[in-house]
């Protein structure tokens, strides 16, 4: 008896130092980066202590600070539009009979798949100063807020819908019923029952738009012309005037829009209630041929809107010369003629793409069972989990430049991996923590206490039961986490567009440098490149994760 109980005090040690270690990591890649682009926002060029005087005169410039409106009333709108697109897509999905509904499903998704910058080189082929459709603009330009607007609900649409479709997928049908029996019409049952009770996933979806518009850089860069937003200034600033302390300040007012969107979202999240339990009905829609019909057109029109934006890269991807000679060619994929590191590019997309999803599936998945059984040591766990979530605040861009002067300090000791692969894979994996970290701690989740407590009285280490119950139990969550850790690191260009090295330049990166040079349609073959291979990746998720429900899950099916 006293050999167990030291083994279980053994494993509990074991496991508060395994919480101590994962604090240590998301301080080292998270906080600590973000703290020193922190002190450099008040210090000048040659580091000397200048206060808040860079704020000063952020604010004294007119340029910057028109940025800062565009890019808040740019997002807005974007958050609006997509919203708005959306909820009636995902209404289509859940609260109708109309036919079709899993196709529709997966084309809405195609965006994940592909860089932020495939819309915006699209719009430029459908609507640029030789585009297809010139003509519909009347004069207008597509370069600025409305090639931007564009562009980026096509990037954000996914991402809300997602959310969405979960929000009104829970409804009971008993208040449909009593609103019937009252006399309420269909439109007011609407505004009266279906929208209160998707309001927080509405409100949820809003914050996720908005943070996600405002922190992009790659579309604006694109497609945005003269019209400046705080993502190109940081990049202008860094890039354009090696003026890294104004770039700093820029960071942190990019930061501060995207903190406060998080922190609203947390908060109404928090105040969301239990729309169902034990004695609800489901609600099970039935067929109405005039709502399911309109329906239907909605979504095969929005469908169709994606579809035209992703098969206009793939056509000018493979166009000889636009608009002169249409005639088709495999000359734009042979990216050797338009960037110095040609299809390396791609391959080093790849590795990154393969390192992320390795060491962040196992660092994230470990660290939440850490911190989800770990025993006491509340402070910590709760500390951990709190920069766990701090992630999902940080975009992309500003992350990369705390990079930048934290691995980089003179006589750092980690300082060696700067300019390599290992950097780009901490940073990637810190940038897309948060919601894999949730995935992780929600499936911990569903694992009752008894597990421990079974294991425990069988003598079992901790270690051999999360190694052949845990694991197993969980594996659909680790592919999911796997999976999004991958397409996410091979599509992002903005977390990772200040740390490449000469060795290892990306494909995204390469499509910004190729569509700088003038080469927009090897850009638009790099990005199409990117969209197969992802879609080829998650067609083996799917694949493997149906094989293994199978394998490991059969205990799911009664």
């Amino acid at each position: 008896m006293w050999a167990h109980w030291q083994r279980v005090d053994r494993d509990g040690a074991w496991m508060r130092l395994g919480v101590l270690l994962m604090g240590l990591w998301l301080l080292v890649t998270l906080v600590l980066p973000l703290g020193t682009l922190l002190v450099k926002s008040f210090e000048d060029a040659q580091g000397a202590w200048v206060g808040l005087d860079n704020y000063a005169r952020y604010f004294e410039t007119p340029a910057l600070t028109n940025s800062l409106w565009n890019s808040l009333w740019v997002s807005g709108l974007v958050a609006l539009i997509t919203l708005s697109l959306a909820y009636v897509y995902a209404y289509a999905l859940t609260r109708s009979a109309m036919p079709g509904k899993t196709v529709f499903k997966a084309l809405a998704l195609i965006p994940i798949l592909a860089p932020s910058l495939l819309p915006a080189i699209s719009l430029i082929y459908l609507f640029g100063n030789q585009g297809l459709l010139n003509s519909w603009l009347m004069g207008g330009s597509i370069y600025g807020p409305l090639g931007i607007v564009i562009s980026q609900v096509f990037y954000c649409f996914p991402h809300a819908l997602m959310i969405l479709v979960v929000a009104l997928s829970m409804a009971d049908a008993r208040h449909y019923e009593a609103a019937k029996v009252l006399g309420a019409s269909p439109i007011r049952s609407f505004f009266t029952v279906t929208l209160p009770g998707s309001k927080y996933g509405l409100i949820s979806a809003g914050f996720v738009v908005f943070t996600l518009a405002i922190t992009d850089f790659g579309i604006p860069k694109v497609i945005g012309g003269r019209f400046n937003v705080l993502a190109t200034d940081i990049f202008k600033q860094v890039i354009g005037q090696q003026n890294f302390s104004m770039g700093a300040v820029v960071g942190f007012v990019l930061l501060l829009p995207a903190v406060l969107a998080f922190a609203a979202d947390r908060w109404v999240q928090r105040r969301q209630v239990a729309l169902l339990n034990g004695r609800s009905v489901p609600l099970v829609p039935v067929r109405h041929a005039p709502r399911d019909g309109a329906l239907w057109l909605f979504c095969a029109l929005v469908a169709g809107m994606l579809l035209v934006v992703l098969g206009m890269a793939i056509w000018a991807s493979l166009v000889t010369r636009w608009p002169y000679n249409l005639s088709l060619t495999w000359a734009n994929y042979q990216f050797e003629e338009f960037d110095s590191e040609g299809w390396k590019a791609y391959f080093n997309s790849l590795r990154l793409a393969a390192w992320t999803a390795v060491v962040g599936t196992l660092v994230v998945f470990t660290g939440a069972f850490l911190m989800e059984k770990t025993r006491g040591f509340v402070w910590v766990r709760n500390t951990t989990h709190l920069m766990a979530m701090l992630s999902m605040a940080v975009p992309g861009l500003v992350l990369g430049l705390s990079y930048i002067f934290f691995f980089n300090t003179p006589g750092h000791p980690l300082g060696f991996i700067y300019g390599t692969m290992a950097i780009l894979v901490l940073n990637s994996v810190a940038h897309f923590y948060t919601v894999s970290h949730i995935t992780a701690t929600t499936a911990l989740k569903q694992l009752d206490s008894e597990f421990e407590s079974v294991t425990a009285s069988l003598k079992v280490s901790v270690g051999r039961m999360f190694r052949r119950v845990t694991v197993p139990v969980c594996l659909p969550a680790v592919l999911d986490i796997s999976i999004y850790l991958f397409v996410n690191a091979m599509t992002t260009v903005s977390a990772v567009i200040f740390l490449y090295g000469s060795d290892t330049k990306l494909a995204a990166v390469s499509i910004v440098h190729m569509d700088e040079a003038g080469f927009t349609a090897a850009a638009a073959a790099m990005a199409v490149v990117i969209v197969a291979t992802s879609a080829t990746v998650k067609l083996l998720h799917s694949l493997l994760t149906h094989q293994f429900r199978k394998s490991t899950q059969a205990w799911r099916v009664r």
